[in-house]
Formats: structure tokens, sequence, C-alpha cells
């Protein structure tokens, strides 16, 4: 069986090792090993831990609820109704934060074709010009 040192395990994710040993000591990683030097071991599983961990993180999780997760993955199948309920929280959370996004693009995406056609023109005087049409 592979094992990964903090610094791999890190690197994997593009995390800090100091983002780790928090992890770990905030309770969302029960199950992580170590050395007899005390070094934290990292396996596949716990691989496997972080990138639900870093999931629930860019769904705007707080670290707080995500060790409420990590609690109920503990206490085995009677909490699967309420880890059930959880993604499907998170997954209307981030149909919304995709739903913003898509406004925040669109503006953007406006912005932009404005600013190249005022760049292919030489003036912003084109889109005052067209806006004094359409209004009229």
């Amino acid at each position: 069986m592979r094992t990964y040192t903090i610094n791999e395990a890190a690197q994997h994710f593009n995390l800090t090792p100091h983002t780790l040993r928090y992890y770990d000591k905030e309770g969302l990683m029960p199950n992580l090993e170590r050395t007899a030097g005390g070094k934290r071991i990292f396996k596949n599983t716990d691989l496997d831990a972080l990138k639900v961990i870093e999931c629930l993180k860019a769904s705007g999780m707080p670290i707080k609820e995500i060790k409420h997760f990590i609690e109920w993955c503990s206490e085995g199948d009677s909490t699967l109704q309420l880890r059930y309920d959880m993604f499907l929280e998170r997954k209307a959370s981030v149909e919304a934060q995709m739903e913003e996004l898509k406004k925040t693009m669109e503006v953007i995406e406006h912005k932009c074709h404005y600013y190249e056609s005022a760049l292919e023109c030489g003036t912003e005087a084109i889109h005052k010009k067209n806006k004094a049409t359409v209004a009229q």
C-alpha cells in the first residue's frame, strides 16, 4: 500500500502541510496514522477523505460543519440520511452559487464586448451614441 508524507499529500491538493496539520487537529482526519516518531502517514483513503473535505470547503461549508460530517461518517449507517441530506443541501447551495456566477459572467462578457468595440473604434462614444438612438 502506497503511503504519502505530509508534504506529498499537501502538494497533491495544493495545500500547505500546516493546513493538513490543522485539519488533523480539528478532527477532520480521525483515522490518520502516525509513525513511531509521530509523523503523519497518509494513505489513499486519507487522500480520498481530503478530496471530500476540499470539495465541501470549496462549496462554502465551514470547518465546523465538515467536522460534523466526518463524525457522522464515523457513526456508520445510522447517519446515512443525515449525510445524504447534507449533500443535497450542498448541491442546492452550489447550484445557487453557479447561477450567481453565471450572472456575473454575463456582465463581464458584456463589458468585454463593450470595451473590445470601443477599442476598435478608438472611443466609447459609439456606445453612448447607440444608447441615445435606442432610447429614442
